[in-house]
């Protein structure tokens, strides 16, 4: 998700859409130690979106 798209969600939704992201994070780290998935690297991708939703949302706190 690129952060020009970040900026247009609405706070909450970014909110709920981190929380998402986060469990599916979880998920995919557990079926990888389970069993190796086809392409590991989506678990580094799906790591920076997370961070980049945390930046934006910390962004919005700090210009209030």
């Amino acid at each position: 998700m690129k952060t020009v798209n970040l900026k247009e969600i609405e706070t909450s939704e970014l909110k709920e859409k981190l929380e998402a992201e986060v469990g599916r994070l979880h998920q995919m780290k557990l079926n990888h130690a389970v069993a190796p998935l086809e392409n590991p690297s989506q678990i580094k991708l799906l790591r920076r979106d997370i961070a980049r939703m945390k930046t934006e949302l910390r962004q919005r706190e700090l210009n209030k």
